[in-house]
C-alpha cells in the first residue's frame, strides 16, 4: 500500500506525488459493484458516446484510481462505464489511501493529463473550488493541476477575495512557503541581506523564501542603492535605501557621455519592438546579455576558479572581448553624430 501525504507545512502534495507514484501503485482486481461514483469535475457528467468507443474497442483498458476509504472513482469513471458495458463482474483497481481532501484535486490532475480532456468551463469551475478547498496553494500550483494558466487562476482568486481566509503566504510548486505580497518578500531579503553582506544567494533564497532570481536582483539593487521592490506598472522607481554600514552602494557608473550603465540600458533595449522582434536585434541583446548578466561576486568567483595555467589565455581572449566591443561602441558613437 502506497500512502500519499497532503500538503502540510513544506511537504509536497498529493497532487505533486500523483504524477510520480501512480504508475506505482499495486493493481487490484475488485467487483464493480463495489466502485462508487466519483465526485466529477466534468460538469456535465460522463460521455455515454466516449464510454461506449472504448467498450467496444476491444483493448484490455488501463487499471482505474479509485479512493480506497470511499471507493469513490478519482480517475477511470468512462472506463468504469465500458467494463459495465461489457458485462464485467470485476475491474483493475489502483487504490489511493490520502485525504478525502485531496481527492478531487487528483480528479483533476488525472483528467487533465490524459482521456478526454475537461472543457474549459470544467477547467475553470474546478479551479474555483480548489482555490476554496485550497486558499494556500499558490496560482501557479492550481494552474498546475487544472490545465489553465496562473493568470487565470489568478483572475478567479480576486473574483472569491471575501470568501477566502486572508494568507500571508502560499505553497508553491517545490513545497516551500512564500509570502503573498512579492515586495514583502523583497523587502526581508533586502534586510537579510544587510545584515549578512557575505550571503551566498541560495542562503538568501532560503532565509527568506524568495527564488534564486529575486534574490540575485535584490543584492543587486541593494548595492546600487535601489529599492528592493519593483515599481508598479507606469509608477516612478521608489527613493533609493541606503545599503547598510557594512557596504557602500555601489550604482551603476555612467558612460563617459552621462548614459546609465548596461545593466540599466539592456532592459529598455529588450522592451524596443524594432530591435526584439528582429533576428539581428535578438543576436544583439543576447551578446549584451551574455556580458551583462553577471554580478561583481559572480566575475570574481570566474576568475578566481580559472587555473593558473590558463590565466593568460582568458586574460587575452577577454582582452580581444573588449577590443571588440570599444570598435563596436566606436562605430555606434561616429554613426550618432
Amino acid at each position: 500500500m502506497v500512502e500519499m501525504e497532503p500538503a502540510v507545512g513544506d511537504r509536497c502534495s498529493s497532487a505533486q506525488l500523483w504524477d510520480v507514484l501512480v504508475d506505482r501503485l499495486p493493481v487490484e482486481r475488485v467487483p464493480i459493484a463495489s466502485v462508487r461514483a466519483a465526485d466529477s469535475p466534468r460538469l456535465a457528467g460522463e460521455s455515454a458516446e466516449h464510454a461506449r468507443m472504448l467498450a467496444q474497442s476491444g483493448e484490455v483498458l488501463p487499471p482505474i484510481i479509485v479512493h480506497r476509504e470511499t471507493m469513490r472513482v478519482i480517475d477511470g469513471m468512462h472506463r468504469l462505464k465500458a467494463a459495465e458495458l461489457r458485462d464485467q463482474r470485476e475491474i483493475d483497481v489502483r487504490f489511493f489511501d490520502g485525504d478525502e481532501d485531496e481527492v478531487f484535486v487528483l480528479a483533476v490532475r488525472a483528467n487533465t493529463k490524459h482521456g478526454l480532456p475537461l472543457t474549459h468551463a470544467d477547467r475553470t469551475a474546478a479551479a474555483e473550488r480548489i482555490i476554496r478547498s485550497h486558499p494556500q496553494w499558490s496560482d501557479r500550483m492550481i494552474a498546475g493541476s487544472t490545465g489553465l494558466s496562473p493568470k487565470t487562476v489568478g483572475g478567479i482568486r480576486s473574483r472569491l477575495t471575501e470568501e477566502l481566509p486572508r494568507m500571508d503566504v502560499r505553497l508553491g510548486h517545490d513545497g516551500r512557503m512564500r509570502p503573498v505580497d512579492s515586495g514583502e518578500g523583497r523587502r526581508l531579503a533586502a534586510k537579510f541581506i544587510m545584515e549578512n553582506p557575505d550571503a551566498t544567494l541560495r542562503q538568501i533564497a532560503k532565509a527568506v523564501g524568495v527564488s534564486l532570481a529575486t534574490a540575485r536582483d535584490v543584492r543587486n539593487r541593494v548595492r546600487r542603492g535601489e529599492s528592493p521592490v519593483l515599481p508598479k506598472r507606469g509608477e516612478r522607481p521608489s527613493v533609493p535605501v541606503a545599503a547598510g554600514p557594512r557596504e557602500e552602494p555601489a550604482p551603476e557608473e555612467p558612460a563617459a557621455d552621462g548614459f546609465p550603465g548596461a545593466a540599466r540600458i539592456l532592459p529598455i533595449l529588450k522592451r524596443d519592438p524594432s530591435i526584439r522582434y528582429t533576428d539581428q536585434g535578438r543576436l544583439l541583446l543576447r551578446l549584451l546579455d551574455a556580458n551583462t548578466m553577471l554580478s561583481p561576486d559572480q566575475w570574481n568567483s570566474l576568475i578566481e576558479n580559472v587555473p593558473p595555467h590558463c590565466r593568460e589565455l582568458v586574460a587575452n581572449a577577454a582582452r580581444e572581448c573588449a577590443e571588440v566591443w570599444r570598435q563596436v561602441a566606436h562605430q555606434m558613437s561616429s554613426r550618432v553624430r
